[in-house]
């Protein structure tokens, strides 16, 4: 049985962590608000980008001179898959849910004897994809300065993107993120971004449209900004559940030490009582046999 002075010392530990955890959980409250709001703000112009390139590439007449971007190599061996986490940990199950659905898919890419190469944006993704992908990780990104998701930094993923697919490394390009659904819910994503496709876009529409100029002029300049949209979209996501993830986290871990320091609290009365009895007994007995 541990000592009073060693379950003192736990007890006054176990509280210190608590005062850190929720401390944390508060934090992430606060981003978490303006994470969400940035999020739902970015969701309807990239659904509506996505949108407005699909209505342009129906109205191409010559299919097969469309572009690259558009409709890809018209080849399927090359597989470049965007895996992107955060570049801190203690935020539940937001990371390793991404990484889970990233497995999936790579497993069946080489069911089908296909080649597999990954970008692994957030140093979490990395750490845990090494271990059994690191041969097909081609590059990691970290945006560790970066106190909030930004254009800037989605723009820059996008260019590495387009340049590796330019210089033919890939067929396919696939990305890999969380979308927020409320602070417990996140939901992995895998949203191929090229060849362009509009599975799962929910908000598709056969709106018609008339463009000035032609369709190939407009989407030669549309298609690279897409990429960045649909990135920093992915990038607004993960963050916003990224915070909703670690407030429940630290929740539950505040919570958790809370009922810790009650049982340690129960064992010290316990042990406190116990030394107390058995300091009386040995006076009493010394006391009769005097």
């Amino acid at each position: 049985m541990a000592s009073l002075d060693d379950l003192k010392k736990r007890i006054a530990s176990v509280k210190s962590t608590q005062k850190i955890t929720k401390a944390m959980k508060m934090v992430a409250a606060a981003k978490l608000r303006k994470a969400q709001e940035s999020a739902e703000k970015g969701r309807p112009y990239s659904e509506k980008m996505n949108n407005v390139i699909l209505n342009l590439s129906s109205g191409i007449s010559d299919k097969e001179n469309a572009p690259k971007l558009l409709a890809g190599t018209r080849q399927d061996k090359v597989h470049l898959c965007v895996v992107m986490t955060s570049d801190r940990g203690l935020c539940g199950g937001f990371n390793s849910n991404i990484i889970k659905k990233a497995k999936s898919y790579f497993s069946k890419i080489l069911d089908e004897n296909k080649e597999l190469k990954i970008i692994t944006v957030g140093s979490k993704g990395n750490d845990q994809l090494k271990r059994t992908y690191g041969d097909k990780i081609i590059e990691n990104i970290s945006f560790k300065e970066s106190k909030n998701a930004n254009y800037f930094d989605a723009d820059k993923v996008g260019k590495i993107i387009i340049e590796k697919f330019e210089a033919g490394e890939f067929d396919v390009c696939t990305i890999f993120y969380n979308k927020f659904k409320n602070v417990i819910t996140q939901i992995p994503q895998a949203q191929q971004i090229i060849p362009l496709n509009d599975e799962g876009n929910e908000n598709s529409s056969d709106e018609s449209y008339e463009f000035e100029p032609d369709e190939d002029e407009i989407l030669s300049n549309l298609l690279p900004k897409n990429i960045s949209t649909q990135i920093f979209k992915a990038m607004l996501e993960n963050s916003a559940s990224e915070q909703g993830s670690r407030m429940s986290a630290m929740d539950n871990a505040t919570r958790n030490a809370g009922e810790m320091v009650d049982k340690l609290t129960i064992e010290y009365n316990r042990s406190r009582q116990a030394a107390i009895t058995k300091e009386l007994i040995e006076i009493i007995s010394g006391a009769e046999s005097l």
